[in-house]
């Protein structure tokens, strides 16, 4: 059964919104594999002290997306496949993109600076692995 014993009360954003981005985390990563066992959303809004409305909101995306599914009066389970495990990645890497991307602009710097700082970083990260070391 897939465990929030290790979701991130504080964060940023709507609760439902990080539920979301949990899963889909644990998928991307293979910590949530295809036919594990979500659980309840009563038993999610205990765990994480939230109106269970909140959980309904977030399973209901989950499952337009096509991540899990639930029966009526059933349980529900993780519907992984490799086409959703990239699609985790991907959606996972666009946010982070973006909360970096916001921040560099919110700080006044232009998009040529912005892109010149982050080709320095990565290449300097990738140097850094080759010399073995590891951050």
């Amino acid at each position: 059964m897939v465990s929030f014993a290790d979701f991130p009360l504080a964060g940023e954003g709507p609760i439902y919104l990080r539920i979301v981005r949990f899963i889909r985390a644990g998928i991307a990563a293979g910590t949530i594999v295809d036919g594990d066992e979500i659980p309840s959303r009563r038993m999610v809004s205990a765990t994480l002290g939230v109106n269970p409305n909140t959980v309904q909101k977030a399973y209901r995306l989950l499952e337009e997306e096509g991540l899990m599914v639930s029966r009526s009066g059933a349980k529900s389970f993780a519907v992984v496949t490799p086409e959703s495990v990239e699609a985790a990645r991907a959606r996972l890497r666009a946010e982070e993109v973006g909360r970096v991307v916001s921040a560099l602009r919110r700080s006044g710097m232009e998009k040529a600076d912005a892109l010149t700082l982050i080709s320095r970083i990565w290449d300097e990260d990738a140097a850094e692995e080759e010399g073995g070391e590891t951050k």
